[in-house]
């Protein structure tokens, strides 16, 4: 079962991804908040799998709220997936670095959603496709930030892997490409992450592009 936990300070709005999850027989909405700061707590206190936060919230916004949720090491498995009506904005960026797995606009398709749940639960990076490309599209237009992240401390495998992550590739599409098992990418993969201190595999697709590890097509 999924556990999902729900902030928007929109009641209808949270009302309206409830009746999409309750009718699900893997998904369950434990808990609704309407504030970061409630959200936070309801985390410690439910200890969802997924936290849908909004991430523009009067007080504790949703970037603030994922901040925390990332530093509690009690949270370490949850899973913060923004919500936000605008697609990219300047908020996006804040959020990834926080601890977000990833963003979904709120005019997302009911399967979709639904689908974007169930990704966002087994651990896969979370990125709405046009977010994904606007997301690269930043990156082609700006230098990238040498020192973001200590690549010299990665073995040339584990470089390879969070390449093919940052390119959007699954565990068993990394595996077929580096000709290894879906376990070995895993693993290359999960040690690049502690080794890169990123919570998860949105943070790694961040950290190639801002370190220059990988270079948009055409830029």
């Amino acid at each position: 079962m999924i556990r999902v936990l729900l902030v928007d300070d929109q009641p209808l709005i949270r009302s309206g991804f409830r009746a999409l999850l309750d009718i699900e027989d893997d998904i369950e909405v434990v808990a609704e908040a309407s504030d970061g700061a409630e959200g936070v707590a309801l985390a410690r206190e439910h200890l969802p799998d997924i936290a849908l936060i909004d991430i523009q919230m009067p007080g504790v916004d949703g970037i603030e709220a994922t901040r925390r949720i990332a530093a509690d090491p009690e949270l370490a498995a949850m899973h913060v997936v923004i919500l936000t009506n605008y697609g990219l904005d300047e908020y996006v960026f804040d959020a990834l670095r926080a601890g977000a797995a990833g963003f979904l606009v709120k005019d997302i398709q009911p399967e979709d959603f639904l689908h974007a749940i169930r990704v966002a639960a087994r651990g896969d990076a979370l990125l709405a496709p046009s977010i994904t490309r606007k997301l690269i599209d930043r990156y082609v237009t700006q230098p990238p930030h040498t020192g973001a992240a200590a690549l010299h401390d990665l073995t040339a495998r584990e470089r390879e892997a969070v390449i093919l992550v940052a390119r959007g590739l699954s565990n068993d599409e990394i595996a077929a490409h580096m000709v290894i098992t879906p376990l070995t990418a895993k693993t290359h993969i999960n040690r690049a992450m502690t080794k890169l201190h990123a919570r998860d595999r949105a943070q790694l697709v961040v950290l190639a592009y801002e370190s220059g590890l990988i270079v948009p097509r055409g830029s």
